[in-house]
């Protein structure tokens, strides 16, 4: 049983609005008819027992993460939006959280009155008396209502109100959206009203403080799994002791997030439950102390000023000394260098599987070769934005081939296509590859300043041929000409701003192809994608000839030569069943 989607805020005020007007009208006498088992009162004794409440809800996600059910017939999807500016490339993805990303306006927040908050609860319906039924559908609607919804339906009645108070109760996950004119009392009045909560993910648009902390800590003492976003021209104000006190008091946490860390100026994090922390828009640590025995995954992103003075080498060390069970490491900092890497080489972490290294334009082929002679193991690496060449990669493949399943190296002007052809021919696990603005010129965008260097790369080709790889980015790459693919699970293909690439230069034949991108490019190109798509949806559609059984109850395959032979019976019906195709469309 999947959750399922909420009620629209409007449709559902309607609707309550509705009911309490009704309640208005009516004279307050009470109910007439039991409230177990739904039979008149007067002369009734109900030997039913009182309706119980769930305790365990069984979502094992929050709703806004669960995908809308596919279709029988899978579908092609061209998307063809307006170009990015070349400003906002630079703006990569979270290597640890890209196969966890929401498509972009996924789904759509609003404010707390109609916040999309998700209670995830489930009401045990195996067994259902016939007077219980009006309980299970009331249980059922009003756990699909946001929390403005949930108030508003608590104040048509007693029976819904003590409805609403029990779902607020049982309830282990919340995700509000906090606007800039909410009160941080109406935060933790709300807060106070799930006790059990386990899961909470906060987006702040107004600043905020250690009062937000306090408040967290007072209201949820069951507390697991902790997010705070902010938006706009938000201001986190929190304080590195702040935030220490906060964790080690929460003995519970096993997993924070937190973005706007730039007023935080150094940190101890002391916590025997912590596994998984997440710190964005880092600036001028003076100190980084993490004393996490259970830490697996840490994500440190750092601000892009040139003035960040943060001793990376000092926090490598540290996590080397307290956090010898990190599996996955993300940093992402211009001040990444060689001697940062040489740290973290030299601390050797025994159960690292994913290393992410982002924006390191001091990192070079000597840092890939420091990387894979103490890690071995690695499934994910990342290191878009750094100066390794073709030679790097050639090393990555020497050593990763029988691990390696992620490979981004965008942002990396050093590297060519034939790098990225010999990557993808020596890594036969691999199914996800970045490698946007990598095959790109500079001067693109001004063909006059062209220099005759960069005009002898500018038109560079591609052919790949992979059996498992199933995303592949080539974003930005403008001195791509023409490219091959033959990948048979190739599901995402990113030709964003491929301006150079050439309709007749093209060739895709990957039939399990779903998404493909392509803003930026020529019209004749997006044509062409949309042709070769049809053509191979069209290829991997199953022609053999059907047969209807004697009694015509239903129609079977059937051999050519079965078929052949019954060609030549003239009852032999001549209908075929026709197979949907999938259907190439394009959003605007």
């Amino acid at each position: 049983m999947q959750p399922q989607p909420h009620i629209p805020p409007a449709t559902a005020d309607a609707a309550i609005s509705a009911a309490l007007e009704s309640q208005r009208v009516k004279k307050n006498r009470g109910s007439y008819n039991c409230g177990r088992c739904g039979q008149p009162k007067k002369g009734h004794v109900c030997h039913l027992p009182p309706l119980d409440v769930p305790s365990t809800p069984i979502a094992t996600e929050p709703v806004s993460c669960i995908p809308a059910a596919a279709s029988s017939s899978r579908s092609t999807v061209l998307s063809i939006t307006a170009a990015p500016s070349r400003q906002s490339v630079t703006h990569l993805r979270r290597a640890l959280s890209f196969d966890d990303l929401d498509p972009p306006n996924s789904h759509d927040e609003s404010d707390l009155d109609a916040a999309s908050t998700d209670l995830d609860l489930q009401l045990d319906t195996d067994i259902v008396q016939p007077g219980r039924f009006h309980a299970v559908a009331l249980w059922e609607v009003l756990k699909r209502l946001p929390p403005s919804g949930l108030l508003m339906a608590a104040r048509v009645c007693k029976g819904w109100r003590e409805t609403a108070r029990k779902m607020w109760k049982v309830a282990e996950e919340l995700r509000i959206r906090v606007p800039e004119r909410a009160q941080i009392g109406y935060i933790g009045s709300l807060l106070q009203k799930c006790p059990r909560l386990i899961n909470l993910s906060l987006k702040i648009e107004s600043d905020l403080d250690a009062t937000i902390l306090a408040c967290i800590a007072f209201s949820c003492p069951n507390l697991e799994v902790l997010e705070i976003a902010t938006s706009g021209a938000a201001v986190n104000r929190i304080s590195g002791d702040e935030l220490g006190r906060f964790v080690s008091n929460k003995r519970g946490l096993k997993s924070l997030k937190m973005e706007g860390c730039s007023n935080l100026g150094g940190f101890a994090l002391s916590s025997s439950s912590l596994s998984t922390l997440w710190l964005a828009d880092l600036h001028s640590l003076s100190k980084m102390i993490f004393n996490c025995p259970k830490l697996t995954e840490i994500s440190l992103e750092f601000s892009r000023n040139e003035d960040d003075s943060t001793d990376l080498v000092t926090m490598v060390n540290g996590l080397g000394r307290t956090c010898t069970r990190l599996q996955k490491i993300h940093i992402a900092s211009l001040k990444l260098s060689h001697s940062v890497v040489l740290a973290l080489t030299a601390v050797n972490f025994r159960d690292l599987i994913m290393l992410s290294l982002v924006l390191g334009i001091n990192i070079s082929d000597a840092s890939v070769a420091a990387i894979s002679s103490s890690y071995t193991n690695l499934e994910l690496l990342d290191l878009s934005g750094s100066s390794i060449s073709d030679t790097g990669l050639g090393m990555i493949c020497d050593v990763l081939p029988d691990t390696l399943t992620k490979l981004l190296v965008a942002l990396c002007p050093n590297i060519t296509s034939s790098g990225i052809q010999f990557a993808t021919a020596q890594l036969p696990l691999l199914e996800l590859m970045d490698c946007g603005m990598t095959v790109s010129d500079p001067n693109s965008d001004n063909p006059s300043t062209k220099t005759p260097q960069k005009a002898s790369g500018y038109n560079q080709k591609m052919f790949i041929k992979h059996k498992r790889l199933k995303k592949l980015s080539l974003w930005g790459c403008s001195s791509l000409d023409a490219l091959f693919l033959n990948c048979p699970e190739l599901k995402d293909l990113n030709l964003n701003s491929c301006s150079n690439l050439q309709p007749e230069s093209l060739v895709l034949q990957c039939p399990k192809l779903q998404i493909v991108y392509a803003s930026g490019c020529q019209g004749l190109l997006t044509g062409a994608i949309r042709k070769q798509i049809s053509e191979n949806s069209a290829i991997g559609e199953n022609h053999m000839p059907r047969k209807r059984l004697a009694d015509a109850s239903k129609r079977i395959q059937a051999p050519n030569l079965l078929y052949q032979e019954a060609r030549e019976d003239d009852n032999y019906p001549r209908k075929r069943r026709k197979l949907d195709r999938e259907v190439c469309t394009i959003i605007h």
